[in-house]
């Protein structure tokens, strides 16, 4: 039986999708009501949908705080039974699956999961997700950890060389149960989601078929029927094939409204049957639209929100000037106005959700995900290979501010760690502040491994490299000086106030201690670190706090999320714009009502 943690307490409610036409994946109880005549419709009977009428719209949220699965359904020691996992699935249209990269880390797949999600919430589909993650490295000798976790050949378990010329010691990996990364009753509490371990319990296979890959085996995954499908037939699939999702000329949106749809989409056609055109009526391609069109390259086939307005001004299409004035100059000329989120000095690595932007596209170029993908039936939709890879968070991008919204507040408030590690986090909070006299601290992110590794550490030199975090402490040293408590804000997300509490303590002491998170493992500059007045997790963490925690903290990835909620809590963070864990941390404390001007990412 697999486990289900009781690690989140009673979820706010979340502003969600709205179910706007009903769940049609339902299912049947005789009068009785036993649990033995529960007998869900086959997936494939459900009838393809026609037009627009999705089930789940990311244009109308609605509050929506409920469980999908009744506590009753808990066994002994918090597992969820066949029932269980059955009322997780039973609203739904069938299951989203995904090749999943195993071989990155945490923070990599953590937004991956995030896309998941979002996709299976426009699709209406049950979410699967890994059973377990590889952490890449023990903080003790190697058989310490294995004492605890399945330890694995990274390479052999993910099919990669990567790691073949480094000592082999180093080329190990531990698998990790996805509810010890992540809190599985908190986001179970907004939608549906299970394992892959859940999915092969859920049809009668053994939980030893998952892959160690993270791929979905089409095979092995499909022989044998639900244990609740009295029809004896194994689950369909249907494979969405990675080219298909957003060949390059072609941008993935969440849905098409239904005013771009009146401005050129032709609803007949869709994914069904493509004219020259693409699927969409004939397009009178202006000189706004070409003047346009000629400043688009490479993989990103959009325009930047200002550099639109630039261009049109200067081949003299006048009407511009206000935002009103050039959405409706765009539209008059084919082109749509597009929202996701900026990034990191013009890249993409940090996958935060706290800076929303516009940018443009032809109309011809758009695509909608569940305009493509909604209609079919089978029940497994599978996204094959990956597609985190330059692109935005959420893998699209969105038609309107409230479809991102919608996505923001999944990342937000929803991808939560598990409580053992917001304890240890606080715990670890207030002995920084003991040792800074009770003032505020000051944290950062210092990647180095791997990094430096690919060349891409901001400076390879060891002491370059701290003082460079300390110049930007330093700047973070005298901003929180001049934050005035009264003119508090925050980021650019929704439903979230600035939090006052953040700023009650004195400001930083110039030469107090700072607190780094950082893989490096090197004995002297380990030491050197400490010369320089720097705290690490070993200086916080005592022999209870390792007892109360358990094993887990055994693994550096475990270490390192509860470093990224310890950061969150810090009153300045400065990170690398080229790594998700700092994006990771920027989310938090974007949910926790921090002041944009006490983070800096570079």
């Amino acid at each position: 039986m697999l486990r289900l943690a009781r690690n989140g307490p009673a979820s706010f409610a979340l502003l969600a999708v709205a179910l706007v036409t009903g769940l049609l994946g339902g299912f049947v109880l005789s009068s009785s009501g036993s649990k033995a005549d529960l007998c869900p419709l086959p997936f494939d009977t459900l009838s393809p949908t026609s037009g627009h009428d999705y089930p789940i719209s990311s244009h109308a949220p609605i509050s929506s705080g409920s469980s999908h699965y009744s506590e009753s359904l808990l066994l002994d020691n918090d597992e969820l039974d066949l029932e269980a996992l059955r009322t997780l699935v039973a609203g739904t249209r069938g299951y989203y699956a995904r090749d999943y990269s195993m071989a990155l880390g945490w923070n990599n797949m953590r937004y991956i999961i995030e896309t998941s999600l979002y996709h299976g919430l426009l699709l209406n589909r049950t979410v699967i997700i890994p059973s377990f993650v590889y952490a890449r490295s023990c903080e003790y000798d190697n058989s310490v950890c294995a004492a605890y976790a399945p330890m694995v050949n990274r390479g052999d378990a993910v099919s990669s060389d990567e790691w073949r010329q480094l000592p082999e010691e180093q080329q190990m990996a531990w698998r990790v149960p996805m509810s010890v990364m992540l809190n599985m009753t908190h986001l179970r509490r907004s939608q549906p989601v299970i394992t892959v371990a859940e999915y092969l319990r859920l049809h009668n296979l053994p939980e030893d078929l998952e892959l160690s890959t993270g791929q979905w085996d089409k095979e092995k995954y499909h022989q044998s029927p639900s244990a609740f499908n009295l029809h004896g037939k194994p689950p369909s699939i249907h494979v969405v094939e990675n080219w298909w999702y957003d060949p390059q000329g072609l941008n993935r949106v969440d849905s098409i409204p239904e005013e771009m749809k009146a401005r050129g989409w032709d609803t007949r056609l869709g994914d069904r049957g493509k004219d020259e055109n693409g699927g969409w009526k004939s397009l009178t391609k202006t000189k706004a639209y070409h003047v346009l069109e000629a400043a688009l390259s490479g993989r990103q086939y959009v325009l930047g929100w200002d550099q639109a307005r630039q261009i049109l001004q200067s081949n003299g299409i006048g009407g511009v000037t206000s935002d009103e004035g050039l959405t409706q100059v765009l539209n008059d000329n084919g082109w749509e106005v597009l929202y996701t989120f900026d990034g990191a000095l013009g890249m993409d690595y940090v996958k935060n959700v706290v800076n929303p932007i516009r940018q443009v596209a032809p109309r011809d170029s758009i695509r909608g995900y569940a305009e493509d993908y909604y209609r079919f039936t089978e029940d497994v939709l599978l996204l094959k290979g990956e597609i985190h890879y330059e692109r935005k968070p959420g893998g699209l991008r969105f038609t309107s501010t409230a479809a991102r919204d919608v996505f923001a507040r999944l990342v937000l408030f929803e991808i939560h760690p598990t409580d053992r590690v917001k304890e240890l986090a606080d715990t670890m909070d207030l002995h920084m502040r003991e040792l800074v006299g009770g003032r505020m601290w000051m944290g950062a992110h210092m990647r180095r491994g791997d990094f430096v590794r690919y060349n891409w550490v901001m400076q390879a030199e060891f002491g370059d490299h701290l003082q460079r975090i300390k110049n930007h402490l330093d700047d973070g040293r005298r901003a929180l000086h001049s934050i005035n408590p009264e003119s508090l804000g925050t980021y650019a997300v929704p439903d979230v106030t600035a939090n006052h509490a953040l700023m009650q303590l004195k400001p930083p002491n110039e030469g107090d201690k700072i607190y780094i998170a950082t893989d490096e493992r090197d004995p002297v500059n380990l030491a050197y670190l400490t010369e320089h007045g720097v705290i690490r997790a070993p200086d916080l963490i005592t022999i209870e706090d390792r007892r109360r925690f358990g094993w887990p903290l055994l693994l550096t990835d475990v270490l390192g999320v509860v470093e990224q909620d310890l950061l969150a809590r810090g009153s300045f963070f400065y990170a690398h714009a080229l790594s998700s864990v700092a994006g990771g941390v920027v989310n938090i404390r974007a949910a926790n009502g921090a002041d944009p001007r006490t983070a800096q990412i570079d």
